[in-house]
């Protein structure tokens, strides 16, 4: 790596329905990172799937998210567009990483949902032998996946809300015996999530049969393996969790949503909903979140960054993780950034930090044989 700036790629986008909260997370970034510090190189995935990577002239970032995005359309329509002082380059497959790889010293990864943090970026990064912030291949494929996060959270012995793992192919073929089952082993009301898909994107609340049947109808668009939750009348904390080996954590804050759950609207258009930061609780429940959301992270081999979020019944003072994100947003709505913010650690501080763990733990791999000749 140069002994001058960092040259940082930032990946945004994606072929997912969080493509929106990506670009708002990439924005955010390129805003807040230290030009004499960075040399930026955006790579976008348009909503197609083809990819476009420019170069981010100093002082000319673009004013608005739609500076971001690019239409939708094949690599070399778009040859010679400029947005906001870019000129974006066709680059039509992922394998033009390994091409730019000489130009970039670490990756910032922020395509959100599948194809973005669920390890298939994280694998084609490791292929390309990028340096890269965030999680690895397990750890992202496993924080995304929510059934297999909660098998996982279960084998540590974590607490956890009752819950039932149900293929697509189950519901379509049994309707009935599916919701006879929930409706014995949860009740009413109860959560219906896609197990890959996060932003709450597909989550939808059941309070009778009527609900779970259309809940379980939306959950099974976005993906062939659904998770149903027993409900908890509790309220929602989230910690921060950075670092590789050696954690720290953010302070503890709680979302006040103002509808009957965080949804994606609230989460990353307001709608209303409140930010206790921090969190009014007792210290020795901030303390146990504390030490459960490191035992989640290196449960899952977490590295980099995490947000673990939490519900704690207030009145019979349980606590209960829900799951742990690894790739959290950057948005103005973003709690990741505000609740390290708390703690004493501004956002560009965070990006910085972010990026050293990123190559820290590159460096780390590469110690790492692959012949076994080579111990002879």
């Amino acid at each position: 790596m140069g002994s001058e700036k960092i040259r940082l790629g930032i990946i945004y986008g994606g072929k997912s329905s969080e493509h929106e909260v990506s670009l708002r997370t990439a924005m955010s970034i390129m805003q807040a990172v230290d030009a004499n510090k960075y040399e930026v190189t955006p790579i976008y995935v348009q909503l197609d799937g083809s990819w476009v990577k420019g170069e981010v002239i100093a002082g000319q970032l673009p004013e608005g998210i739609d500076a971001l995005r690019l239409t939708p359309g094949r690599p070399d329509e778009i040859n010679n567009q400029e947005i906001s002082g870019q000129q974006l380059v066709p680059s039509s497959k992922p394998a033009s990483l390994f091409s730019i790889g000489q130009q970039i010293d670490v990756i910032f990864p922020v395509v959100h949902g599948p194809n973005g943090e669920d390890g298939t970026m994280q694998g084609m990064l490791e292929l390309a032998n990028l340096p890269y912030v965030g999680a690895g291949v397990m750890a992202s494929a496993v924080g995304m996946d929510k059934w297999m996060m909660k098998t996982v959270f279960g084998q540590v012995g974590l607490p956890q809300v009752k819950y039932i793992g149900l293929l697509r192919s189950q519901w379509e073929k049994d309707q009935e015996a599916a919701m006879d089952r929930i409706e014995e082993e949860l009740g009413f009301p109860c959560f219906v999530k896609p197990a890959n898909m996060g932003s709450s994107v597909g989550v939808n609340k059941a309070k009778n049969r009527d609900e779970l049947a259309a809940a379980l109808d939306v959950a099974a668009k976005f993906d062939r393996r659904l998770i149903v939750e027993e409900f908890v009348n509790a309220r929602e904390l989230e910690i921060g969790v950075l670092g590789n080996e050696e954690l720290i954590t953010s302070v503890v804050g709680e979302i006040i949503a103002a509808k009957e759950f965080y949804d994606y609207e609230a989460k990353y258009k307001g709608a209303g909903t409140e930010l206790s930061i921090p969190a009014i609780v007792p210290e020795h429940v901030s303390a146990q979140i504390a030490e459960i959301a490191k035992k989640a992270f290196h449960a899952l081999d977490g590295s980099g960054l995490s947000r673990v979020d939490f519900f704690w019944d207030e009145k019979n003072d349980k606590l209960y993780i829900n799951e742990v994100n690894t790739m959290p947003g950057f948005t103005p709505f973003s709690m990741y950034p505000m609740l390290f913010q708390a703690a004493g650690i501004s956002y560009s501080e965070l990006i910085d930090r972010l990026v050293q763990l990123g190559i820290e733990r590159h460096a780390d791999k590469q110690r790492n044989i692959v012949d076994a000749e080579e111990l002879e």
